[in-house]
């Protein structure tokens, strides 16, 4: 029997790691790397476009004005598809921007694009401001 006693190079790969197998591993690993990769980017992807009809609403504060301890007027226009029903969250904030009022209101589809609104919400305290908080399509 003969003993075949490896390179002096083969002994330096397998003593710092550097076997074929390794590299089959490593080769994997960086081709399941990518996989991961690109799927975390399509979803993404899909997830970021994929409701884009909000894209196409805008409301926007124009005024408010407090009457009374009790009350705030809020002015603002929506800016929305013609036809297409939208729903506002708007609310009342105090001097410390704590929510006073809150209130949510329905608008059916308008024949134009842009619809001015006012509305009135009661609060608990003396409201400092009277804001939109959000807008959907509904």
């Amino acid at each position: 029997m003969t003993a075949t006693t490896p390179t002096p190079s083969a002994r330096l790969d397998s003593r710092y790691g550097r076997t074929p197998e390794r590299r089959r591993r490593q080769r994997w690993l960086l081709i399941g790397g990518l996989i991961g990769l690109v799927a975390v980017v399509t979803a993404w992807v899909f997830w970021a476009g994929w409701d884009n009809d909000q894209a196409d609403l805008e409301a926007t504060d124009t005024a408010y004005t407090i009457p009374d301890h009790h009350h705030v007027d809020i002015s603002f226009t929506i800016n929305a598809p013609p036809g297409t029903p939208v729903t506002c969250a708007i609310q009342a904030l105090n001097e410390d921007f704590a929510i006073v009022g809150w209130r949510i209101v329905k608008y059916p589809g308008s024949d134009t694009r842009l619809t001015a609104y006012k509305e009135s919400i009661r609060t608990i305290m003396t409201p400092n401001t009277g804001l939109i908080n959000s807008c959907w399509l509904t």
